[in-house]
């Protein structure tokens, strides 16, 4: 169906062109406008007047001029077809297939901003997800429906962590497996690249939805490329009843296309020229995770961010940690002394994991375990900072006991192969062995039934010379 079409162009800005408004032009309309050789380009309405209509193109201007360029509003938002067969397809930003099969063989399109979610349909989240990465699953779990973002900066190993959680992610109270939207925005092909044959490596890619606009696609493409991804998922997880792992990378590029349009636009800009409804906006993003009442499917989102020179009060992993329920954070220190995953142990944490962890959820013993490594870690980080001044040799005999924990900790709790799964009664056994090196007196926040249970036979084995391992 043909909409409204209006012939020449007020002005053109970059990919912003200006034109006479139509009374039943809507905003986020999608948009095709033609140059003089009949070249489409799709656009979308992203600002309106009582007699002008801004239209954000999803390419180049090469070619439009304001005399014989025609414009033509469709009278309809932007849509993604979706249909079962999207499981193992490859889209590029705007929805269109690029694997060379042709358009999802469907009817049934919608609309790529989504529909807002009832508060009150919304179920709390509280399945455990297992990662079988012991610095996510005994301090920082991942719970299904929830939004976990990791903080990042250049250079660290973002991507691996991201595709380790994708391969080994399940959920201890389900069967079910995962299906994974993945979005790629604003990234190298060597980065698509390695995603795309991780999941091939892993077998999971049937199981996978991408949608790639790469750094060479337009920048304003980046702004419809999550919102598609969303759409996909939000189609799985509540029409199919499927539980749906969301992962999106680089959010921080996404920021700055909004950054770029913006100052197309001429808005004023707020905190280092982002917008001022920076916040809202990626909350439109952020909150369409969750589990809703009624539907067996769920939403889980990982996105990525790379935090420029690593500042965490930036304002896009400060707004991020905002809306989301915690955040992974990755430290450039722990990662330059061979630490994989180099998860900063203080800056990290999970909102939601109180009420996944737990006697009939994980172990009795998991609240515990993890409260007492937080607080450790805590204390390592006064001694490390005293010895930087007075030197090792000088500290207390308990301040040094806390040095060998720290060791123990990063080489033995948190470091861990790329490959290497582990469940969750490993990694709990593990921080139980890196707790021997605590004083028994100090062991303030475990219950003293736990510490029977768990670090008595532990210390009576290596009194008497066996070393009884990690079951």
């Amino acid at each position: 169906m043909r909409g409204i079409e209006y012939k020449g162009l007020t002005r053109i800005e970059g990919p912003v062109v200006i034109t006479e408004r139509s009374r039943n032009v809507g905003f986020n309309e999608v948009v095709y406008v033609y140059d003089r050789e009949e070249g489409r380009r799709m656009g979308r309405v992203v600002d309106l007047s009582e007699e002008w209509a801004a239209v954000q193109i999803f390419g180049s201007n090469t070619g439009l001029s304001a005399e014989y360029s025609r414009v033509e509003f469709l009278g309809r938002p932007m849509e993604i077809r979706v249909g079962p067969g999207l499981l193992g397809r490859i889209f590029n930003g705007l929805g269109e297939p690029i694997d060379g099969y042709g358009d999802i063989f469907s009817s049934n399109s919608l609309d790529v901003n989504g529909l807002p979610i009832n508060p009150y349909a919304r179920t709390y989240p509280r399945d455990f997800i297992q990662t079988g990465i012991s610095a996510i699953d005994g301090m920082n779990t991942l719970i299904r429906g929830q939004k976990l973002p990791i903080f990042s900066g250049n250079g660290l190993p973002h991507n691996r962590l991201a595709a380790q959680i994708v391969r080994q992610a399940k959920i201890l109270s389900s069967n079910e497996p995962f299906v994974v939207v993945f979005c790629a925005m604003g990234v190298k092909y060597d980065v698509a690249r390695f995603f795309l044959d991780d999941f091939e490596r892993s077998g999971v890619l049937a199981n996978v939805v991408v949608f790639l606009s790469l750094a060479d696609a337009p920048s304003l493409e980046r702004l419809v490329a999550p919102r598609c991804a969303l759409t996909a998922a939000e189609y799985l997880a509540y029409e199919k009843n499927m539980h749906v792992l969301v992962v999106m990378t680089d959010m921080t590029n996404y920021c700055e296309a909004l950054r770029e349009v913006s100052s197309i636009r001429g808005e004023v800009p707020s905190r280092k020229g982002y917008p001022g409804y920076l916040y809202s906006d990626l909350a439109s993003l952020y909150e369409r995770a969750g589990k809703i009442s009624g539907s067996s499917g769920s939403i889980t989102q990982i996105p990525i961010l790379t935090m420029p020179n690593d500042d965490i009060s930036h304002p896009i992993p400060d707004l991020s940690g905002y809306i989301t329920e915690g955040q992974i954070v990755l430290d450039r220190e722990l990662s330059q002394r061979g630490v994989y995953p180099p998860v900063a142990g203080l800056p990290s944490l999970s909102r939601l994991m109180k009420d996944g962890i737990g006697e009939g959820m994980t172990r009795e013993d998991h609240k515990d375990v993890s409260s007492q490594l937080f607080a450790a870690y805590s204390k390592v980080k006064q001694v490390r900072n005293l010895a930087s001044i007075i030197g090792e040799e000088e500290l207390s005999e308990g301040d040094k006991q806390y040095l060998r924990f720290a060791e123990k900790f990063e080489q033995l709790f948190l470091t861990q192969d790329e490959t290497e799964n582990r469940d969750i009664d490993r990694t709990l056994n593990l921080g139980w062995r890196v707790l021997t090196e605590i004083p028994r007196e100090e062991l303030l926040r475990i219950k003293q039934e736990y510490i029977e249970k768990y670090l008595d036979p532990i210390l009576s084995a290596r009194e008497m010379g066996i070393d009884i391992g990690v079951r």
